[in-house]
């Protein structure tokens, strides 16, 4: 059992802990959470007794072992497997201990059976499969590979090692969804008692139990997963809110008395008696909250559809094809989530699809006005690490008055105080927040995004999904983050065996694919559906407006060329190139407004099955 007991503790005169407490029961699994900045991490520090507590305690079982993720595997000639395997330093010094006493041969014998030492390298093999790494990769020295892979490398070695107490902060920043999903399983399954820091909401609701809110310096424990938590966490807000108002009214009537009759012989005494009730009452604040940091993309101009076909395409890097039979249309109102393992060629995909990567093979149609916005996860770090965010957009936007660069930067949640900070001293969420507003500062037709939530808190990635459903361009869409996924994307493509096609199925059922599972078999009569949750009413009913906006649109391009079409001139000989083009265009727009009515009248009926369910 851990035990954090009225902790004090201050970074540079600032109080991150005052008074804090909470008790971790042996065997549970529970979510860190809490604003950036709070503390958690300091309170893995602190937990792991690399910082000493200013006052209280924190206590661990005797000889329990505690573990971690703090950085990423040498770089050594060692093998992956052999890497992870040392992880168990107790195996590795039984296995190494040579003697020629008979008793201590059958006491190391003895001890290698419980702890189970023969079936070791199975179990490190399995899981750095489970990470990402076949047969051959495992066999390879660590230094063949990035810090981002080596990460996953010290990852499989701190689970192989299965500590008493794991801590891990952020454990799927350096996943993909195929990892993060396989983490999700083995951790629901992990033997002992596990802490995650974690921002991904879909980790927090499968892998934990309970979640430890940290908040004002205090330590909150709640039971159930992260949705459970929210709700708890919402009521109390509603509670506190309703207090605090009441208490306002009843100090504005004290003061009101006080301020008509402190002056008056007759009513002095009662005067002075509810000024004395004024300074008793302790104001009754709400707990902080972070607001909802929004996001604000500008709104490109209507294309014709499709704003991108690829017919017979092949990429790569100069050598054989990494993806080839690519025939794919994408128009401006679509989501599209990539899947596929590591290195199927999903950021290939995403480069080619930005013009980051051209076709060797095969045709690509798209307007020459296309324009494209593009994050990485590597352009967070290519931002200059001396200059502050206005000076990036200085640079971008020569022409706009500086009054305009701080009204862009604030609508990507970066205040006064951040836009004058350079670069190397903002946290990870905000550069993120500045990649992303240079992606999209061209209002893009189409956005691809390739893990844009991995620095990014909570309330921020609601506010990304907000932000997308909103965005009236298309949007291709890379993550491991599940509920960013199944809130935004209504395609999905399956990026395997050198090629890109539709997968046949939902996000759930992609899920139950990669972890070996069959789909729950259809039952004879349905069950009656529980009432769907607050999130889920919300993305149904923003589905239903994005289908709205669709049919609005296309119906005015629709308008526009038949227009088009009815003007005598366009029928004249010299100019009937154009006339093939304007009646594509039309065939287009007519399949494309079909398409969307077909896609609003499913998302009205499921609207309307959840309201009544």
């Amino acid at each position: 059992m851990l035990r954090i007991d009225k902790i004090d503790f201050a970074i540079e005169g600032r109080p991150l802990f005052e008074a804090a407490s909470a008790t971790i029961p042996d065997g549970h699994k529970v979510g860190l959470v809490g604003r950036n900045g709070t503390g958690k991490t300091t309170l893995f520090r602190l937990i792991r007794g690399e910082l000493a507590l200013e006052g209280g305690s924190i206590s661990v079982p005797r000889q329990a072992r505690i573990g971690g993720v703090a950085q990423e595997a040498p770089a050594s000639d060692v093998s992956l497997l052999d890497t992870v395997l040392a992880a168990d330093t107790e195996r590795a010094a039984l296995l190494a201990e040579v003697s020629d006493d008979a008793h201590r041969i059958a006491e190391i014998q003895t001890r290698l059976a419980d702890i189970d030492a023969w079936s070791a390298e199975a179990r490190a093999a399995a899981i750095l499969k489970g990470l990402g790494f076949d047969d051959d990769e495992q066999a390879m020295p660590c230094s063949a590979f990035s810090g981002g892979w080596r990460m996953r490398v010290a990852l499989a070695a701190v689970l192989f090692a299965q500590p008493d107490l794991l801590l891990l902060d952020e454990p799927t920043n350096y996943l993909d969804l195929e990892g993060a999903l396989w983490l999700e399983s083995y951790l629901g399954k992990y033997p002992h008692t596990v802490i995650i820091v974690s921002h991904d909401r879909g980790l927090l609701n499968r892998a934990v139990g309970s979640i430890l809110h940290l908040e004002d310096r205090r330590l909150t424990f709640y039971q159930g997963p992260y949705d459970q938590f929210a709700r708890q966490r919402a009521e109390k807000l509603a509670l506190a809110a309703a207090m605090s108002k009441k208490q306002e009214a009843r100090r504005a009537h004290l003061q009101s008395y006080v301020d008509r009759f402190r002056y008056k012989a007759d009513k002095a005494k009662q005067a002075q008696s509810r000024l004395k009730a004024l300074s008793r009452m302790q104001p009754i604040t709400t707990p902080q909250e972070a607001a909802l940091r929004a996001f604000t993309f500008p709104e490109p101009e209507e294309m014709s559809p499709p704003i991108v076909m690829i017919e017979g395409g092949e990429t790569g890097y100069g050598g054989p094809p990494v993806l080839k039979r690519l025939n794919l249309r994408i128009d401006q109102d679509d989501r599209i989530a990539l899947l596929g393992k590591n290195g199927q060629g999903k950021s290939t995909l995403s480069k080619l699809l930005s013009g980051r990567l051209p076709l060797t093979g095969g045709r690509v149609v798209q307007s020459g006005k296309l324009r494209i916005g593009y994050f990485a996860q590597h352009q967070v770090d290519e931002l200059y690490v001396d200059e502050t965010p206005l000076e990036h957009l200085r640079r971008l936007r020569p022409d706009e008055a500086p009054a305009r660069h701080r009204a862009r930067l604030a609508g990507f949640g970066l205040g006064p105080a951040q836009a004058e900070t350079v670069v190397g001293r903002l946290s990870g969420g905000q550069k993120a927040r500045l990649s992303l507003l240079i992606a999209t500062i061209d209002a893009p037709h189409m956005l691809i995004l390739d893990e844009p939530t991995n620095h990014l808190d909570i309330e921020s990635r609601e506010a990304l999904v907000e932000a997308l459903t909103q965005y009236s361009g298309a949007v291709i869409l890379v993550s491991h983050d599940m509920h960013l996924l199944s809130l935004v994307a209504d395609r999905l493509w399956l990026v395997s065996d050198a090629t890109v096609r539709p997968f046949d199925g939902d996000l759930e059922a992609y899920r139950a694919l990669l972890l070996g599972r069959e789909p729950a078999p259809a039952r004879a009569e349905k069950p009656k559906p529980k009432r769907p949750s607050r999130d889920a009413l919300t993305a149904l009913r923003a589905e239903v407006r994005k289908g709205e906006g669709r049919i609005e649109k296309l119906t005015e391009m629709h308008r526009k060329l038949s227009e088009k079409l009815a003007d005598p001139t366009l029928y004249d000989t010299a100019r009937a190139g154009d006339l093939d083009l304007w009646q594509r265009k039309f065939a287009e727009v007519e399949e494309g407004l079909a398409r969307a009515e077909a896609l609003w009248m499913a998302a009205v009926e499921d609207l309307e099955a959840a309201e009544a369910g």
